[in-house]
């Protein structure tokens, strides 16, 4: 296909489910634990307002939650078909990991689900608030097993290689490996960052469209507070992220920094933009800042990191795709500190949901956390390269022996049906969204969750979504 080979055709198989995969989880993880501040709110001033954010913003989260198990279950069924070698190599410490994930995590979320979204007549207040937060925990527990899977890939730890197959022989080491605590904070923040871009692009949206009330204001101010506390931490932990990386994956930061070798009696520029030729082994067109590099990357005037060339031609990542990325998820990391600032300026001056300019950067920075969260994924990823264990296993070795006709023809099927199933799913989301959140309304004696009579409970997940949303296209 193209010249393309049944390696490279699997690589981007497994890369397109990913990349749809990890935009659903991270949405889960940020409004899960919003909504148990929302409801913890709600319990506390008893202001209506908390209410039906909280009502609103379920019903997203119910939809966004079967789409990502859906969806993760796709890359559980890939490991096995696309992946078997390294499923025989490294299934005894990714196998486990995995399953730990499913035993706690994902039955916490399940189990507590059902009380949170179709609870709030059935239950008493506190209980329903135990169930939101038993959620919000789940997500959170999840991201740590998957992460620290994958974090031993990254960096492996506890581990000796019996009869060709990787044994553990210090569990705690292989979750605590080097690279998981950072990976793992991360992580966590880029989805609260994502999932508050997200809410505050919709009350961006809502009051550039004229729906002015007290809920649209509440959503905004919650995003915008989101967005000035936790930007800067975010950075912070991008820093020491890289710092780790460069003492376990110093072939990755030079790929990262196009950066060739060294020069005698010369830092480390910083190069903020060029093309990494690989082949020339060269960055053309560099614009460079003399010896920040050192600074930024070693917090040394006179730091040194190793230079591509001292690795061997077969060891080194892609620069030329990982220099990019890793620039465009810093730039929209610099664009979400700008919205937090520019935002505590606004509020300040008693003008955040005046501006109109400011709620269409707001809008326009809505799916820019996502965006993030891919370019630093795809970094992270490749990165990697050519390793699937960094160090111990090529990734070469990794795939099964499957035909370019198969992977070729799997992967065109892949696209069609997420394109119209996970298009579908976010296209009904996004439209949830532009209805927007209604006054509470408690409802009348004798009626069941929403305002249902009793015997017209729904009984299903994506049941919770009132009928109402599909007038959303009419505008009925």
């Amino acid at each position: 296909m193209f010249g393309v080979t049944a390696l490279e055709l699997a690589r981007l198989q497994f890369a397109f489910t990913v990349s749809f995969h990890i935009l659903f989880p991270a949405i889960t993880i940020g409004l899960a634990s919003y909504l148990a501040v929302l409801e913890a709110l709600w319990l506390w001033r008893k202001d209506p307002v908390y209410r039906s954010l909280y009502q609103f913003w379920s019903r997203i989260f119910a939809v966004n939650f079967a789409m990502g198990v859906v969806s993760g279950l796709v890359m559980a069924y890939e490991f096995g078909t696309n992946w078997s070698y390294f499923s025989a190599f490294a299934g005894g410490v990714t196998g486990p990991l995995l399953t730990y994930e499913v035993l706690t995590a994902f039955f916490l979320e399940a189990g507590f689900l059902g009380v949170a979204l179709f609870g709030w007549n059935k239950v008493g207040p506190g209980l329903h608030f135990f169930a939101t937060l038993m959620v919000a925990a789940g997500t959170l527990v999840s991201t740590t097993w998957i992460l620290a899977s994958n974090s031993w890939m990254q960096t492996p730890q506890g581990y000796e290689i019996v009869a060709g197959r990787v044994v553990p022989t210090d569990w705690f080491a292989v979750i605590f490996n080097p690279s998981f605590p950072f990976r793992l904070a991360h992580m966590t923040v880029a989805a609260y960052l994502a999932t508050a871009l997200f809410v505050g692009g919709a009350g961006a949206w809502h009051l550039l469209k004229g729906r002015d009330d007290e809920r649209v204001r509440t959503m905004l101010s919650m995003a915008m507070w989101m967005m000035l506390l936790v930007a800067p931490v975010q950075i912070f932990l991008g820093d020491a992220h890289g710092l780790n990386t460069l003492e376990h994956q110093p072939a990755k930061i030079a790929a990262i920094e196009g950066h060739w070798e060294n020069i005698p009696g010369e830092n480390v520029p910083l190069i903020l933009f060029g093309w990494p030729d690989m082949a020339a082994e060269t960055t053309r067109f560099a614009l460079e800042l003399p010896d920040l590099g050192s600074l930024i990357l070693t917090h040394h005037l006179d730091g040194r990191i190793p230079g591509l060339k001292e690795f061997a031609a077969e060891d080194r990542p892609n620069s030329t795709v990982i220099f990019w990325t890793f620039r465009i998820m810093v730039g929209l990391g610099m664009l979400m500190l700008l919205l937090g600032v520019w935002s505590a300026w606004l509020r300040i001056r008693s003008k955040l949901f005046q501006v109109r300019l400011f709620l269409r950067f707001a809008i326009a920075m809505g799916p820019a956390g996502l965006l993030a969260i891919l370019a630093g994924w795809i970094t992270t990823e490749m990165g990697r390269q050519p390793w699937v264990v960094y160090g111990v296993m090529r990734t070469r070795d990794a795939v099964s022996n499957h035909s370019v006709l198969a992977l070729s023809t799997s992967l065109m099927i892949f696209v069609v049906m997420y394109f119209f199933v996970f298009g579908t799913g976010i296209i009904y989301m996004l439209k949830l969204v532009a209805k927007g959140p209604e006054a509470y309304q408690p409802p009348a004696e004798g009626d069941g969750l929403h305002g249902y009579p009793p015997d017209q409970r729904p009984s299903r997940p994506l049941s919770a979504i009132p009928n109402t949303a599909i007038d959303i296209g009419t505008g009925d």
